[in-house]
């Protein structure tokens, strides 16, 4: 019986065939993740605070750790409605450093919540997160031809997601580095990094298309 075929670096074959990128492997949350959720275009803007967050939490962690914690982070910071977290105080930010559900990291948890109050801010002046985040989507001349394994690695940021990066400290948000900037771009599809022959790629892309761009 021949063997099947290897897959392209950066993929890996399940066993029924299936290609999928490396990282959505060996974890059931990570394949979860994978295959149901990142890179599916979002234009809610609670759902764009909240993975925005969750990038910032993220940093210099595991993203394991965090899909781990997430239903955690959504009861500590109510559903990441940032009307609501706006509204915390210090006496919030002591609870959530007591919340072993969480990272309990107070430059974070701080930026968060100092985050919800700079949203609303943006939405004052752009309409809506959605509007604004949106806005930093690269024309598709601007994307490399070919997102394979080794392009990808070369590109922990692009000049958009700088773009946005300065454009919301200029906005008072915190914790939102070019290349946390460009994980939140990847997570909620305002690019699709899914890699050629991964079985999502074309999905996203389908979704990508069919999608009104929030204005």
């Amino acid at each position: 019986m021949s063997q099947p075929a290897a897959a392209p670096e950066g993929l890996r074959r399940r066993a029924d065939g299936t290609l999928a990128c490396w990282w959505g492997e060996g974890h059931d949350d990570y394949e979860a993740y994978h295959d149901t959720e990142w890179g599916m275009p979002v234009t809610d803007d609670v759902r764009l605070y909240e993975k925005m967050c969750l990038e910032g939490f993220q940093s210099g962690l595991s993203w394991l750790t965090i899909l781990r914690k997430r239903e955690n982070f959504q009861t500590a910071f109510c559903g990441f409605d940032f009307e609501a977290v706006a509204c915390f105080g210090d006496a919030d930010v002591e609870r959530l450093l007591g919340d072993a559900g969480i990272v309990r990291h107070r430059g974070k948890i701080e930026a968060t919540i100092n985050n919800a109050r700079a949203a609303l801010d943006t939405i004052e002046a752009h309409g809506s997160l959605a509007a604004f985040f949106w806005s930093f989507e690269p024309a598709q001349q601007d994307r490399p031809a070919t997102i394979d394994y080794r392009t990808l690695a070369s590109m922990p940021s692009t000049p958009e997601s700088t773009a946005l990066s300065k454009a919301l400290r200029k906005q008072g948000w915190r914790f939102v580095g070019p290349t946390t900037c460009y994980a939140l771009m990847q997570a909620s599809g305002i690019v699709n990094d899914h890699l050629e022959g991964c079985h999502r790629r074309p999905v996203i892309e389908a979704a990508r298309a069919a999608l009104i761009r929030p204005t």
